[in-house]
């Protein structure tokens, strides 16, 4: 079991004991911490929060939990209840909010759940803001209001259906034109929070929906991770039903993934290539990912005129880097899409709105559209190494190696060389080295995976 304290939040396995685990004791203590916090950074009499959580099963006893102490801060609350991580981002500016938390483990087995932290802005915090809750956390000097001064609680479970007209009114989105392609597709909701909002979003454009999995009971049917070995089901289902393509969402909808007519898989990094695709083709621009993500979202950049940035990896850096170079589309490889008309956050259903115009425009098949898109091959490897060691130092010598090489230093070292790239990255909790590559075959991206590792150990002495 286990409990990860990080500037993102917090995040850990339901059960056991307090400090190791995500309790009701340390749910109530990070809980307490934020708005202690928001009190100190708003500088604001009167505080209002917006809370929302997926559908896992540990969901509703972790939102009574933040709920109260909120309240018993003197903190007022919107309670959204059931919905999704963008969802919550976007209610937070419409409710004049000063904050948002969303419960949620993500992609996360069922056993994990998580608070998720915002700004007024609806956007996560950053690093100097989330240090400072974990270190308001870690002295637990709260002080709590007296009878009279308690918040209040309003519910409003209509911000799914808010989000949908949000999307709707997006200027490159046209119901119409979607309506007139009569697509047909699959959707699994992997039992939670997407299940509900998307087939909604695909109802009101006129989709016909096939649904898989949109139950939300949190009762998650294959791991809630959208990779292509946990996704068997709807591979088959989408071939079944003779649709045009599949969606998957994570448990937050904030990851998105295509299956394909043919019932392959898009790929996670192509959906941000081929939405990204759709926005330049409409608004010139720049784009911005993070240094793990594929060379593809660049290439597709270059075809339509504009520059590509690449931040360092986590979604708070990608929005800083967004916002820096006025980006018109951005996000990460793992199918999260961040559309500024928007918000500043990742987002599946309008990732969903975006990709379903660019197939109405574009016509043909999806398994067309992913052909036409340049290939690339990842491998993601690490490598154990001895407590003690200097990762750092290791770091910086293969940094050195490969000066003459395209080398950026700002998350780990990436080390982009002409025909494909080898991102290297250390964890923060234990010693390890994470290995990403990316190359135009399989067999090359774990060659040079491998051949990394070989060289690390090298420098090393292992």
């Amino acid at each position: 079991m286990t409990l990860i304290k990080s500037i993102s939040g917090i995040r850990g396995t339901i059960g056991g004991q307090p400090g190791d685990n995500l309790t009701p004791i340390d749910a109530v203590k990070f809980a307490a911490a934020y708005g202690i916090w928001l009190k100190g950074y708003s500088k604001k009499d009167d505080l209002k929060v917006v809370i929302g959580r997926d559908a896992r099963l540990s969901g509703e006893m972790i939102q009574n939990l933040v709920v109260s102490t909120l309240v018993g801060l003197g903190i007022d609350v919107i309670d959204l209840d059931l919905s999704t991580t963008p969802t919550v981002e976007i209610a937070v500016p419409l409710e004049k909010a000063d904050g948002g938390i969303i419960l949620t483990a993500s992609h996360n087995p069922k056993q994990w759940n998580a608070l998720k932290l915002l700004n007024q802005k609806g956007e996560f915090l950053n690093a100097e803001e989330g240090a400072l809750i974990l270190e308001i956390a870690e002295k637990e000097d709260f002080t709590f209001a007296e009878v009279d001064d308690l918040g209040s609680i309003t519910k409003n479970d209509s911000y799914i259906d808010i989000h949908i007209d949000e999307v709707l009114n997006l200027s490159l989105v046209d119901a119409e034109t979607i309506r007139k392609a009569k697509f047909k597709v699959v959707v699994d909701g992997v039992n939670s929070t997407g299940g509900i909002a998307i087939p909604k979003l695909l109802k009101e454009l006129g989709v016909e929906v096939v649904e898989l999995y949109c139950d939300p009971t949190g009762h998650f049917p294959h791991n809630p991770e959208p990779l292509k070995e946990h996704l068997g089901d709807i591979c088959a289902l989408v071939l079944k039903e003779e649709a045009d393509f599949g969606i998957v969402v994570d448990p937050d909808v904030d990851r998105l993934a295509f299956i394909s007519n043919d019932g392959e898989m898009f790929g996670e990094e192509y959906t941000l290539v081929a939405c990204a695709d759709y926005v330049l083709g409409k608004t010139k621009g720049s784009t911005v990912s993070n240094l793990s993500s594929s060379r593809a979202l660049s290439d597709v950049t270059e075809k339509h005129g504009g520059t590509y940035e690449a931040a360092a990896v986590g979604e708070v850096n990608v929005v800083t880097k967004m916002k820096a170079t006025n980006a018109v589309i951005g996000g990460e490889g793992n199918g999260g899409i961040i559309y500024p008309e928007s918000h500043y956050g990742r987002d599946s259903l309008v990732g969903t709105a975006l990709f379903l115009m660019l197939m109405a425009e574009k016509g043909g098949t999806v398994a067309e559209l992913r052909a036409s898109y340049p290939s690339y091959y990842m491998s993601k490897k690490k490598i154990q190494l001895t407590p003690g060691l200097d990762v750092d130092g290791i770091l910086k010598a293969m940094a050195d190696k490969y000066q003459s090489e395209d080398i950026s230093t700002i998350d780990g070292v990436k080390i982009d060389f002409p025909e494909n790239w080898v991102h290297l990255r250390k964890s923060n909790t234990e010693p390890i080295i994470r290995i990403y590559t990316e190359a135009k075959s399989q067999s090359e991206a774990d060659e040079l995976a491998d051949r990394i590792i070989d060289e690390i150990k090298a420098v090393a002495g292992i």
